[in-house]
């Protein structure tokens, strides 16, 4: 499995790491908040020193219950950082979190290599249309509801085929808008309160996408394993180690980590392990 990013084919057969870096400090986890622009810089680098393949940026906080901001406020925390990061880090590929169009369209002209929605494109009617104009590699994630009600208590009759089902519907939208590079995040932790829908998810995740399309976790330091240990953000780096090494058994191609290091550790074991 192959996407195009800023002209350069990205072999995912391989597992990769995206690391997490928030331009927001209502991020749920503290470690991957960042504060001035000379601050992302040095987390940037240590981030890509460790392993990272992508930076995915956040402008905005997308956890349970986080307050929306300004369009505006978005773009001024944005796109000023991507442009230090180009400077900086030549060929970086950067990730951006937002469900917004506008933030999508000028983050890539800024130099942006992707775009990481949570919404599916239900937040912004045009979100999907622009991402298929930018020709530019799209993450799909499944969604229930909105980052201000998501937890309230989410149902589900089979959680892997209406997972499945609601992926799908996107997929056939985000072709006739012409986009090639689709990556699939089932949406660990934040559309599913109850543990079981998130490791069931986890044991069927091969199933996603039935195989045709890279898969992309992101269960670092979450609420499975928070709420599962009964511990905190900051304790869960252990269980979600143990976590990443399940992803990638069952068909993970990206793993969307705080912890680049430990995560690539993890893959170079998993690796071993399958030789």
């Amino acid at each position: 499995m192959r996407i195009n990013c800023l002209g350069k084919l990205i072999d995912l057969s391989q597992p990769k790491i995206m690391g997490i870096l928030n331009l927001t400090q209502d991020s749920f986890y503290e470690g991957s908040r960042v504060g001035d622009l000379d601050n992302l810089v040095k987390r940037t680098e240590k981030l890509l020193n460790e392993g990272a393949d992508f930076i995915d940026l956040g402008g905005m906080s997308t956890r349970p219950g986080a307050l929306e901001i300004s369009l505006e406020e978005e773009l001024n925390k944005v796109i000023p950082a991507i442009e230090r990061l180009v400077k900086e880090f030549p060929g970086i590929l950067i990730s951006v979190d937002t469900y917004r169009a506008k933030v999508a369209k000028k983050s890539i002209e800024a130099g942006a290599a992707l775009i990481n929605d949570i919404s599916a494109g239900n937040l912004d009617e045009d979100l999907l249309k622009t991402v298929g104009e930018l020709k530019v590699p799209y993450i799909l994630m499944h969604m229930q509801g909105t980052p201000q009600n998501m937890q309230k208590d989410p149902k589900y009759d089979n959680v892997l085929i209406e997972v499945n089902q609601f992926l799908s519907d996107k997929i056939q939208v985000l072709r006739s808008f012409g986009v090639n590079d689709i990556i699939l995040d089932p949406g660990f932790g934040l559309w599913k309160s109850c543990l079981e829908h998130n490791y069931t998810l986890m044991k069927q995740l091969h199933l996603i996408g039935m195989g045709e399309f890279p898969l992309l976790v992101g269960i670092s330091r979450k609420s499975m394993v928070t709420k599962l240990l009964d511990i905190s953000a900051q304790d869960a780096l252990n269980a979600t180690s143990v976590l990443h090494a399940f992803a990638l058994q069952n068909g993970a191609n990206i793993l969307r980590v705080h912890d680049v290091k430990e995560a690539q550790e993890t893959i170079r074991i998993w690796e071993q392990m399958q030789n």
